[in-house]
């Protein structure tokens, strides 16, 4: 391919492509062995605005940043005049909205499928105050996670558990605004070790279908089991028109919420490039939100979010410089080593030279992490946070 039309197609793919930053990927987050104190870690909501900003200064691609509820908003839709002033201050907006049902001790059995409906009625509230904060800052997505299941055979009926389910998304559907969409996200197991009440794609895509027309799935990457084909479930969700958005990052082994591409980097182009012959197969815009969900326990902070956005920016770029009408037409001939090398070759492309120009012209930095350490931002944290951050709590127990 020569190097104008490489050009052109790069820039038009990056000039669509933005990918939402999470809260909790700028505070001290750990593994559930504990965690490492760092002194530049966000420690307020503001840190946090502070920090994307940054992200999006050197990257032009992250305007937005996921929230969680019970972590950035413990007070609710009161809170949301802070959240609009802090919007306003920064030039970052709230993006997703993420109920947390996980973590408060009456969910020790569950939320929407414990077995005692005073628990069920309070997961549903909360689920519909998540809905109340989105509608009231303007945000599209209400992104469900849930550690729903249970550890040992005959200990819960998983029958009950799915009517329970089904219940309670429809009952949080009624409530979504007509902008509007909740994004129901599967996971196999963990914390859940016998069943899990989401467990993968399928009772995703059957509850989101059950829940009604705003509903759909939100694939995270790091949900899978190894060697699963998350590609193939990408191609089956875009067929049902059912694919609302992707958490991306990066695992070895199960849920390691790794850096975007530091593992499998081919991967993550398989999935962009499946959505891409999608597009140009029906000519629309799927309207997918493309978002980060990583926990950085050993990398900085707000330098694991600027080398993801840029890994991100590379990956999509090399999908889209696949010629899909060629492709398509060695497909159908069953050229088999012809479409590999067709499809490969985009993979193999330095699309870095393109992506820079990219930015240049663009007045961003030509090397965005470069950018971060000359500029100083993370030394200035360090020096705002680390006494404050010193006094964090580590351990596990």
């Amino acid at each position: 391919m020569k190097s104008d039309l490489i050009h052109q197609r790069i820039s038009k793919a990056l000039d669509s492509f933005v990918i939402e930053l999470p809260s909790w990927g700028f505070s001290n987050t750990g593994t559930r062995f504990g965690k490492f104190i760092q002194p530049a870690a966000a420690i307020t909501l503001e840190h946090k605005f502070c920090d994307a900003e940054e992200v999006n200064r050197l990257t032009g691609a992250a305007p937005t940043m996921a929230l969680h509820v019970l972590w950035d908003l413990p007070n609710g839709v009161a809170d949301v005049p802070l959240i609009r002033a802090l919007e306003a201050k920064h030039g970052i907006k709230a993006g997703s909205i993420n109920p947390n049902l996980f973590q408060d001790q009456q969910y020790k059995f569950g939320s929407l499928c414990n077995p005692s409906r005073e628990i069920r009625g309070q997961a549903l509230q909360h689920l519909l105050d998540s809905i109340a904060i989105g509608r009231e800052l303007g945000d599209r997505d209400i992104s469900i996670w849930m550690a729903d299941g249970s550890n040992y055979p005959g200990t819960q009926s998983i029958r009950k558990r799915i009517g329970w389910l089904q219940a309670g998304f429809a009952e949080a559907h009624g409530h979504l605004g007509p902008k509007q969409r909740m994004l129901i996200e599967y996971k196999p197991f963990e914390p859940a070790f016998y069943h899990t009440d989401i467990a993968d794609w399928g009772m995703a895509y059957s509850l989101a279908k059950g829940a009604g027309p705003r509903a759909s799935v939100l694939v995270d990457t790091g949900h899978h089991y190894q060697a699963q084909n998350i590609e193939q479930i990408v191609a089956w969700l875009l067929s049902g028109k059912m694919l609302g958005g992707f958490h991306f990052n990066d695992r070895r082994y199960a849920d390691d919420d790794l850096t975007l591409g530091s593992i499998d980097p081919y991967q993550v182009f398989r999935i962009f490039a499946e959505i891409f012959a999608y597009a140009a197969e029906t000519r629309t815009d799927p309207g997918i939100a493309y978002m980060i969900d990583q926990s950085h326990n050993l990398k900085g902070k707000v330098e694991a979010a600027v080398q993801t956005v840029i890994t991100a920016q590379e990956l999509f770029a090399k999908a889209a410089l696949i010629d899909q009408e060629k492709l398509a037409k060695l497909q159908d001939a069953c050229d088999l080593v012809a479409a590999e090398e067709l499809y490969r070759s985009a993979f193999w492309e330095d699309v870095r030279p393109a992506v820079k120009s990219w930015r240049h012209q663009r007045g961003l930095p030509d090397d965005p992490l470069h950018a971060l350490i000359e500029g100083g931002y993370v030394a200035r944290a360090i020096a705002e946070r680390g006494e404050r951050n010193a006094g964090a709590v580590a351990s596990y127990a």
